[in-house]
């Protein structure tokens, strides 16, 4: 399985990014893609996630909720997450993540996930 992140950048507050998370070799089972970020001194968060085969079911943090968006195409297999208003605290490295079966609170943690890109840098300057 590989999933590579791209798409960040240095970008001024309020700004704009869209990250994207192409994959390969995903098994059949894999239900859920999400994407969490790391700022640096801190843990891994989750952002968002989006189911990855049947329905278009979302979830995002707080933090996230009306200024993220994630979505999915299917026949590029790849996840993007839109990033507007954006602020100076949502710098930090934004990795993308696969699942087969997390549901609810289970996919706002990290262990749930079982694969991951190398993640793709956000600054976010004041």
């Amino acid at each position: 399985v590989q999933l590579q992140a791209s798409g960040g950048g240095l970008v001024q507050a309020g700004g704009s990014l869209r990250l994207s998370c192409a994959a390969s070799g995903l098994p059949p089972s894999t239900g859920v893609m999400g994407w969490f970020r790391q700022a640096p001194g801190k843990e891994r968060e989750f952002v968002a996630a989006i189911k990855w085969r049947a329905g278009s079911g979302t979830l995002y943090a707080d933090s996230a909720k009306g200024r993220f968006t994630i979505s999915r195409d299917g026949a590029k297999n790849t996840v993007y997450l839109q990033l507007n208003s954006l602020f100076p605290e949502d710098t930090g490295v934004y990795y993308c993540a696969s699942d087969n079966s997390c549901s609810g609170y289970g996919c706002r943690r990290a262990i749930s996930y079982d694969y991951w890109g190398q993640g793709t840098l956000v600054t976010v300057s004041s």
